[in-house]
């Protein structure tokens, strides 16, 4: 007996160091892959998240094509890629047109600012230095320039770097689509890897999961971005009916701002604006359609972001939100399925009901 505790000893360390040795080795294995893989997360990840948003779409002109699965995901990914590339290319020749025009008239002296309207002076706190800068552009616009060039030359490499952010995030989003066609194309075989993972980690609760990963993506997709680019159209077009310059321009940054749930801050100035230089009825209208599209979210958004979700909206809203402000735009997924999983885990531990 006593010669037999030793040997069942050292084979409970032998064993032991087996184990640790090869989970050493998976985790370093895994930490590798990662590391390959990591420039390719967020395209991976984006892919992914636009694949499940567009598979309802996908699965009804698949039944219009007589199931011919290849056609159906190059005609979405097509539909996807003109969607996004159109306005972007509208967009930057708006922008590069005034760019030239705005040089053109500067160095040919043509460039005329005019003189600001009298109730300007009277407006609270900013009134009277704006009056006095809006009256040197018009009487010295050289002059102007010149006194803020040292602000002007501080700016441009954070412009630069902003503008060429911009690029590789929309080259990012033109990949992120070509990958979901791919994905589109092979739905089945993308659906039984997920399946078998869900299996894996959540075990009898694996279909409940992936239901509201699924739900989830779309519930974001269509009360958070869906109803920012409904606002966003609905704020382009007011503005270009007004007149106000660079409406485009206005409209991508109220689009992000909607995103962020801020988009009346970016109306406010427009109304300033339109105050100032039109008739009080023409601004009036303009506020008045102001307020309807900065109201419309309050309508739109119960309607589309609990859609299908087994969890209240209030779940998904805090987590696109927050995951937003901490990791960018692909937050606004990533957040709301973590909150919402880890929601739907939480109610588990108090019922327990095991996974």
């Amino acid at each position: 007996m006593a010669t037999e505790q030793p040997q069942n000893d050292e084979e409970r360390k032998r064993r032991a160091l087996d184990i640790f040795i090869h989970v050493g080795l998976v985790v370093l294995l895994a930490t590798a892959c990662l590391a390959v893989l990591r420039p390719f997360l967020p395209l991976i990840t984006w892919g992914v998240i636009i694949a499940i948003a567009l598979y309802p779409a996908y699965r009804k002109l698949l039944s219009l094509l007589g199931s011919r699965e290849k056609l159906a995901a190059t005609l979405c990914t097509l539909l996807l890629l003109g969607i996004l590339l159109v306005p972007v290319a509208l967009l930057a020749g708006t922008l590069v047109e005034g760019v030239q025009t705005l040089n053109t008239n500067l160095k040919s002296g043509t460039l005329h600012i005019p003189p600001p309207p009298e109730n300007v002076g009277t407006w609270p706190i900013v009134g009277a230095p704006l009056k006095n800068m809006w009256n040197m552009g018009a009487t010295n616009l050289t002059g102007l320039v010149k006194s803020f060039a040292p602000q002007i030359k501080a700016y441009v490499p954070g412009f630069l770097a902003a503008t060429a952010g911009i690029g590789l995030t929309v080259l990012q989003f033109v990949l992120s689509i070509l990958l979901a066609g791919v994905l589109l194309a092979n739905a089945s075989g993308c659906a039984a890897i997920t399946r078998s993972l869900s299996n894996r980690l959540f075990s009898r609760r694996a279909e409940e999961f992936e239901k509201l990963a699924v739900s989830t993506i779309r519930s974001v997709t269509n009360g958070i971005l869906g109803v920012a680019v409904i606002q966003s159209v609905a704020a382009g077009l007011g503005f270009l009916v007004a007149g106000l310059p660079g409406a485009g321009l206005w409209a991508m940054i109220f689009l992000f701002a909607a995103v962020l749930q801020i988009g009346i801050v970016v109306l406010i100035p427009a109304v300033i604006y339109m105050f100032a230089i039109a008739s009080t009825t023409k601004a009036a209208l303009f506020l008045a359609w102001c307020i309807i599209v900065g109201l419309m979210d309050n309508v739109l958004k119960p309607l589309l972001l609990g859609r299908g979700v087994a969890v209240p909206i209030a779940v998904v809203f805090l987590g696109a939100i927050g995951g937003f402000l901490a990791i960018g735009t692909i937050g606004l997924f990533v957040g709301a399925i973590l909150l919402s999983v880890g929601y739907k885990l939480v109610l588990a531990w108090l019922e327990e009901i095991p996974l």
